[in-house]
């Protein structure tokens, strides 16, 4: 895709309308054909290879909980993105991860579309045979599976954490590959931990023979986010310069965020020779996060041919939104307002010097137009939201927005929209987005909210009246009195749920501005009481962590939408107690694997 198609097309006599019309038409499909996929080799040069691992590494960040049901949904999203290979999980941390990840490959791992592309579904392995074995059973049904083995190389690793020498590492890691080779996997990516901070004549040797024992890609991790650009380009470049048969592998970037410089210590290895680019929808992963897809690739789209020899990928820009929402959606991980490209002020003008360089001409403050992503804030059929439009009008919006939706949920959807819109003269593609968020990004559901009402003031004690139908389909009504009004609803719900759980967060933010606006509310919470230890599971670094679940909900009212928030966090979690109560005991060999060593993803 061209920078001028990014920007908003060519400066015609079309005009803006025109303009927008040409951007759209070109984000259809990626400006250059994707090269048939080959493990350990990509015909064409300048190609890219997007790695997504959301999935993995993004799901490790600090208070994100995805169930199995959203990462196949947004395993769905990322195959419609584009990405060349999803990350799904590490099947040997625990049963549900194992399910999640080869419930991935049977689905979205096997959905060819019309060109002929299918995403790679990639499982996470140490050097194990244990690990090794169930995360080629995880995706070995997948048209294209690989899995991605890794092993510590630093001193301060091998020293204090593998308690290991470089010989026995690196017969450590090519009895890994050799092993996987037995199993019938022909797609190996191998990580050296910690590549930023090891000597690099071990690296070029261990590389080496991991490629002698049958490697095909080489990731190389910055995975404490050490390296500056400089350093990580010459560090590629060294390495496909000085090991042996590097020519016939693909070296591959994972770079952490731990000083802000993935996005460029990314593209800086890109430059170096690395044509596979590791990294999560809005950069979410351990500690301070990973390289941002959207930042990687929309640098690329922008960039690429001019500045980096013509490098491109095969994403489709415009489902970038879409997935950036939905993954913020079920992570619970929040977009910061200044996040680059997603984020809520990305594409926002308030200085009165930009917003008249903005009317004369949209190129003066934007280097690309949110259209190129899937924002669509003018529609060019001339729909307007509001109390009069149908199903038709708000289907066609939600589909220009990234969102094809089965008619049940488009059902769900067009009640809540139709209500607002009798309370909200105008409905903005930011309110469309929040009623897709509360009605279909939602967990399963064992309890539903069927009406609220709240007494409160400064005259007496905040009082919620709550009707609820429970998994048994009847309906129950009950009070609450709290210290507010939203404390008076969670205790009315409490008390019909009875299921004790510890709220830990709770935020609330306006969608839109004024009084009308729709209030989009967050809630996390964890069990307590008598179910605290119920929701335990098996850490692949050793030992056992608590789960904590996040619900949203969306309403004009206050109240209500943190009431939806609330329930939506609690049928999480009584959803994975109840799992886990129903095969409990099962996988419990896996889980004892995953325990017996401790160890830090790649």
């Amino acid at each position: 895709m061209g920078t001028q198609a990014l920007r908003g097309g060519s400066r015609t006599a079309a005009g803006p309308r025109g303009r927008r019309a040409a951007v759209v038409k070109a984000q259809a499909v990626p400006a250059r054909k994707r090269p048939e996929y080959v493990p350990n080799r990509i015909d064409d040069p300048n190609y890219v290879r997007i790695f997504d691992t959301t999935l993995r590494d993004g799901e490790q960040s600090p208070g994100a909980t995805l169930t199995s049901k959203e990462k196949l949904e947004i395993a769905k999203k990322l195959s419609q993105l584009g990405v060349d290979i999803i990350e799904a999980g590490f099947p040997i941390a625990s049963p549900d991860d194992f399910e999640a990840v080869r419930a991935i490959a049977m689905d979205v791992g096997n959905a060819v579309d019309d060109t002929g592309y299918v995403p790679v579904i990639c499982g996470l392995s140490r050097t194990r045979d244990k690990d090794l074995e169930t995360a080629w059973e995880a995706v070995r049904h997948a048209k294209l599976p690989r899995v991605h083995t890794f092993i510590a190389t630093s001193e301060i690793h091998m020293k204090y954490k593998l308690r290991m020498t470089p010989d026995q590492v690196i017969e450590n890691a090519v009895n890994a590959v050799k092993h996987l080779r037995s199993l019938g996997c022909n797609d190996i990516e191998f990580s050296p931990e910690d590549a930023g901070r090891s000597d690099p004549t071990f690296l070029y040797e261990i590389l080496g023979e991991v490629i002698k024992a049958g490697a095909t890609t080489l990731n190389i991790p910055d995975t404490t986010g050490w390296t500056l650009p400089h350093e990580f380009q010459t560090l590629i470049s060294k390495i496909k310069a000085n090991t042996p048969g590097a020519d016939n592998v693909i070296i591959s970037t994972h770079c952490q965020n731990d000083l802000g410089l993935s996005t460029a210590n990314s593209l800086a290895g890109a430059m170096g020779g690395a044509r596979q680019i590791e990294c999560t929808i809005n950069g979410i992963g351990e500690r301070a996060g990973n390289a941002s897809l959207e930042e990687v690739v929309m640098a690329i789209a922008l960039r690429g041919e001019s500045q980096m020899g013509g490098l491109y990928t095969g994403i489709r820009p415009v489902h970038i939104a879409a997935a950036s929402k939905m993954v913020s959606d079920y992570s619970g991980m929040i977009v910061q307002p200044h996040k680059a490209i997603v984020g809520a002020n990305a594409f926002a003008h308030e200085s009165g010097i930009h917003q008249d360089g903005m009317l004369k001409n949209r190129d003066t403050y934007e280097i690309m137009s949110p259209e190129t992503i899937g924002l669509q804030r003018h529609d060019e059929a001339g729909i307007v939201l509001g109390k009069h439009s149908g199903r038709n009008a708000l289907k066609t919006r939600l589909s220009q927005l990234g969102f094809d939706l089965p008619e049940e949920q488009l059902n769900d959807v067009f009640k809540r929209f139709k209500n607002l819109a009798d309370r909200k003269k105008n409905i903005t593609d930011e309110d469309v987005l929040a009623l897709v968020n509360d009605e279909v990004h939602q967990p399963e559901v064992v309890w539903v909210l069927e009406d609220l009402q709240v007494v409160c003031g400064s005259m007496g004690m905040p009082t919620a009246t709550v009707r609820m139908r429970g998994p048994d389909g009847i309906s129950r009504v009950t009070s609450g009195i709290g210290s507010g009004p939203v404390d008076a609803a969670y205790k009315a719900i409490d008390s019909l749920v009875r299921v004790q759980a510890e709220l830990l967060d709770y935020s609330v933010n306006s969608v839109t501005e004024g009084i009308e606006a729709l209030a989009n509310t967050r809630v996390i919470i964890r069990p307590a009481g008598k179910m605290a230890g119920e929701a335990y599971v098996d850490s692949y670094k050793g030992g056992k962590t608590q789960r904590s679940f996040s619900g949203s909900g969306a309403d004009e009212d206050i109240v209500v939408s943190s009431a939806r928030a609330y329930i939506s966090a609690l049928n999480k979690m009584i959803s994975f107690i109840s799992a886990k109560s129903a095969t409990n005991g099962a996988g419990s060999s896996s889980r004892a694997a995953a325990a017996e060593e401790p160890a830090v993803a790649a």
